[in-house]
């Protein structure tokens, strides 16, 4: 089945007892059972609900994975992630990832005994030198969050898989529709499902989708003792959010080259970030890992001042944190998304105060520019 089937029906066959042709939100904590040990297949719903099992077979059949276990947020299902570890154990991180990755990271896993290092991922051969024997996960996002960094996905995997290395790979930004890392030979792929799989920026979740028996085992197991898991309701946000998943995508890729080529022709804006642009330095990788660019975009200001001068005047763009739903979002990410991992840290990966960060949602996209252009007018 292609994509916008599976999308739709995979895990959300029409109910047996009324026909209904949406998976049913079950709100219950508990089941009864027949007699000891005597159950339908449930027993308490932190174990497991009928909803969250239909959005997990969701998940896996959309990214090709044997599993997928969802949490109640992005972090928490980066959280379930290195609980696979223990201590003495290396992970070797991309640099430029999510900045409430590495604050996670560095201020509570490493509490455990647990290192890391971060890498520049573009590169696979920073990666096999940051290899140490002690080293089990390579975590990567691609595109990178908010520099638009692209990773061969591949080329890590076998660098990984030669040193009996796990990859796991955040596909938030172009999620399955546009990108399958396990097609490329990841491990494990993590999604929040905040963002473009719920789409309406209606509701938190994260994801976990597996390739092995282990990583169910895990996965479910960590459910279990530790209670992050989704709740039915926000389950039923995300089966609803998928159905629409591949025309959402198709529009958000469509407004999001036009507003890049704005952007990167305007007197006031010194560098756009999007790996769309066939000035993108690694856009024929781009090209050739994903069917599409999407709607994440960067773009250089100068100075805060500009960039505040800016957000300032935007109407029917969104100034806040997130990105991925319906309505265009924009963002800071100086002093939003990458304020946790310091001055030091974004001044050496480029994350400068003048950067803007924009995710473009499924508006009229004339709209969209006719914004951006009477926000822009406002830099001296």
């Amino acid at each position: 089945m292609g994509f916008a089937t599976r999308a739709i029906h995979a895990g959300q066959e029409p109910d047996p007892l009324t026909g209904a042709v949406n998976v049913p939100i079950y709100l219950t904590s508990t089941y009864a059972q027949e007699e000891i040990g005597k159950h339908k297949g449930y027993e308490y719903s932190r174990v497991s609900n009928p909803t969250r099992d239909a959005l997990e077979v969701n998940m896996a059949a959309l990214e090709g994975g044997t599993s997928a276990h969802v949490f109640a947020s992005g972090m928490a299902a980066i959280t379930a992630l290195i609980t696979m570890l223990r201590t003495g154990d290396h992970v070797i991180c991309g640099e430029n990832v999510y900045g409430g990755t590495p604050r996670m990271f560095n201020q509570i896993a490493t509490r455990y005994g647990i290192e890391f290092s971060y890498v520049d991922t573009s590169d696979p051969e920073n990666v096999r030198r940051a290899i140490r024997p002690t080293t089990r996960l390579v975590h990567i996002e691609t595109p990178t969050n908010p520099l638009m960094t692209i990773t061969d996905i591949r080329a890590v995997a076998d660098v990984c898989h030669e040193q009996g290395v796990e990859l796991s790979v955040d596909n938030t930004f172009l999620t399955p529709y546009f990108q399958r890392p396990i097609e490329f030979g990841a491990d494990i792929v993590m999604h929040s499902t905040t963002k473009f799989l719920n789409g309406h920026s209606d509701g938190l979740g994260g994801v976990l989708v597996g390739t092995k028996p282990e990583h169910k085992e895990t996965f479910a197991f960590v459910q279990k003792c530790t209670g992050g898991i989704l709740s039915p309701f926000e389950c039923y946000l995300i089966l609803r959010g998928v159905k629409t998943l591949a025309v959402r995508m198709k529009q958000h890729d469509e407004s999001g080259r036009k507003v890049a080529e704005y952007l990167a022709a305007h007197p006031k804006v010194s560098r756009v970030y999007y790996p769309g642009l066939a000035s993108h330095p690694q856009h024929a990788l781009a090209q050739q890992q994903a069917s599409g660019f999407g709607s994440m975009i960067a773009f250089e200001t100068g100075s805060l001042a500009n960039a505040n001068a800016m957000l300032k005047r935007v109407k029917v763009c969104t100034l806040g944190e997130s990105l991925g739903g319906v309505e265009t979002l924009i963002s800071h990410p100086a002093t939003m998304t990458h304020a946790a991992i310091g001055e030091e840290m974004r001044a050496k990966l480029g994350i400068t105060d003048g950067l803007v960060r924009i995710s473009v949602g499924i508006e009229d996209v004339e709209d969209i520019l006719a914004d951006l252009d009477q926000a822009l007018a406002a830099i001296s």
